[in-house]
C-alpha cells in the first residue's frame, strides 16, 4: 500500500501531508514554495510510494469554487501530466486555515509563532488529510 500525499495549494507557498503506509495517520510534512511543488514531489517520489494526490478544493459558502480555484487548475494539470500513474482527488477545503490556527492555538503555540503561515499552509494540508482518511 503506498502513502497519501495531500497538498493545500496556494499561490505563493503549499501545505503537504502525508499518510504513512498503512494509510492511518496523517502528518504535516512540509511546506514548500508554490513555484518549487512539482520539483519536491519529483524528489520526494524517488524515495517513496504515494499511491493518491489529494488536492484541497476551495469553496464558497454556498458551494461555488472559490477565486484561489482559477490557480489551482493548471497547477492540477500539470500535475496529472508530470505524475500520469497517480490519481488526484479533490478534499473540500472550507475553513482549513481557521481550523489550522485553533489548532495552534490549541497547542500551545506562543502568538509570534502563530504568525508563521508555512505552519498555517502544512498543518490545512493535515486536516485535508485527515478529512479524507475519516470519510474512507
Amino acid at each position: 500500500m503506498g502513502r497519501i500525499l495531500a497538498i493545500d495549494y496556494g499561490k505563493v507557498r503549499t501545505g503537504i501531508a502525508v499518510t504513512d503506509e498503512l494509510q492511518i495517520i496523517a502528518s504535516g510534512l512540509t511546506t514548500v514554495s508554490t513555484k518549487d511543488v512539482i520539483v519536491f514531489l519529483k524528489d520526494y517520489l524517488l524515495n517513496e510510494n504515494v499511491e493518491l494526490f489529494l488536492v484541497g478544493e476551495p469553496k464558497q459558502l454556498d458551494n461555488t469554487p472559490s477565486e484561489s480555484e482559477a490557480l489551482i487548475l493548471p497547477f492540477l494539470e500539470k500535475l496529472e501530466k508530470t505524475f500520469p500513474k497517480i490519481p488526484i482527488k479533490r478534499v473540500d477545503e472550507r475553513f482549513t486555515s481557521k481550523m489550522a490556527f485553533q489548532t495552534m492555538i490549541d497547542s500551545g503555540l506562543k502568538k509570534n509563532q502563530r504568525k508563521n503561515k508555512a505552519l498555517v499552509d502544512e498543518i490545512s494540508a493535515t486536516l485535508i488529510l485527515q478529512s479524507y482518511l475519516y470519510s474512507k
